[in-house]
């Protein structure tokens, strides 16, 4: 058996995990990162790939403002840009309500600057003869974009090796004990190799609540599986990242020309492989058709899902634990994480090198889902 002592140990190589090491080594500390699979490979690698601050409850936003900092910058830390652009995120309201929650939004947000522009049916009518008749209005976001997450999420990874983070793949964690001190990690396998450290992140997605648990901090996590398609190449014709009010079907026209589209749930097959069905891709393809007529006779090239962690209030868990000095959470980003996931790993690495961050987290506190203790009298003995 091999010991690596370091200064960091990570468990779970995603985006949240990759870039907390990246920017951990840009402050001078050691780092193991250990992952099951391939970097990026999980909810990280699969996502739709949009990267969007609209929609985001307000105490997301400072997360997602310190985010959207960071993709402007992508080649810079990467290497590479991520096929990244600032094609903006256009959300569609189908009904009055829905009309009147994004105004009701874009007042609740306006303290972030976000440039949100409220446009009418006529408006609409106007400027997206692609859409089919289905919007009375919507909200476009002109700075928010899309990205491929299948090139960004491994990228950080390698980004954070180039800068002497020690990156383990298939390396799957066999067990975690803490001595009082360190916390040692056996992983690998047969488990072949401990890992020592007096500090560990908890990064394992969907996975990551059964090693809170461990440490005394259970959570009421569960997964999701998002069904994807995508499709041929097509002429260009849509210029924006879309969403529905509401919920619903979201879609996306790729620089190569392949529309990515996402709805509904796919059908895990077990802990770690899942795929679309022939009946939630039926009703993907009809509400696309519906939504954007251009996709009317696209050939479907490619269909896939993946497995991501869903709390209660689909807010994530960050920030430190509170029964074990030493251990940082950063996980349940329910399916929202692509574009906060580089804000979260530097606030993990703030956390560790100066025990604070500059990004309020405390709504993502571990200790919101602590038991409640009773208040009820104990009753007196008969």
């Amino acid at each position: 058996m091999t010991t690596h002592r370091t200064d960091v140990v990570i468990i779970g190589g995603g985006i949240v995990g990759a870039s907390a090491a990246l920017a951990l080594r840009g402050r001078g500390r050691a780092v193991v990162l250990l992952e099951r699979d391939l970097c990026g490979s999980r909810s990280s690698g699969v996502n739709y790939g949009g990267v969007r601050r609209q929609g985001r409850l307000p105490i997301q936003l400072p997360l997602a403002q310190r985010a959207h900092g960071i993709w402007a910058r992508l080649p810079q830390l990467l290497g590479i840009d991520g096929e990244y652009r600032r094609s903006g995120h256009f959300k569609i309201a189908r009904s009055a309500p829905d009309m009147a929650a994004l105004e009701a939004y874009a007042e609740l947000s306006r303290d972030f600057d976000l440039g949100l522009q409220l446009l009418s049916a006529a408006q609409v009518r106007a400027r997206c003869d692609w859409l089919g008749g289905v919007a009375v209005g919507g909200s476009l976001c002109p700075e928010d974009g899309q990205a491929n997450p299948r090139l960004v999420s491994p990228a950080f990874a390698r980004a954070a090796a180039r800068a002497g983070a020690t990156v383990l793949e298939r390396h799957a964690v066999q067990r975690v004990d803490h001595d009082g001190q360190n916390f040692l990690v056996t992983a690998g396998e047969g488990g072949a190799l401990t890992v020592q450290a007096p500090v560990l992140l908890n990064t394992a997605g969907a996975w990551a609540g059964a090693l809170a648990a461990q440490f005394g901090e259970p959570v009421p996590m569960h997964s999701g599986h998002p069904a994807m398609a995508v499709t041929e190449p097509l002429p260009a014709f849509l210029p924006w990242s879309l969403g529905v009010e509401g919920g619903g079907i979201y879609a996306r026209q790729a620089a190569t020309g392949q529309v990515v589209m996402g709805g509904g749930q796919g059908l895990p097959l077990d802990d770690r492989r899942t795929r679309v069905d022939a009946p939630t891709l039926t009703q993907l393809l009809h509400q696309a058709t519906a939504l954007l007529p251009p996709l009317r006779h696209a050939q479907i090239l490619r269909t896939w899902s993946g497995t991501e962690g869903y709390l209660p209030d689909r807010q994530p868990v960050l920030g430190p634990s509170a029964t074990t000095p030493g251990l940082f959470h950063g996980f349940g980003f329910a399916g929202a994480g692509f574009q906060i996931g580089p804000a979260a790993g530097e606030v993990l690495a703030e956390l560790v090198h100066q025990g604070r961050s500059t990004t309020p987290i405390d709504a993502f506190s571990i200790t919101r889902f602590a038991p409640v203790a009773s208040t009820c009298p104990t009753p007196a003995p008969p």
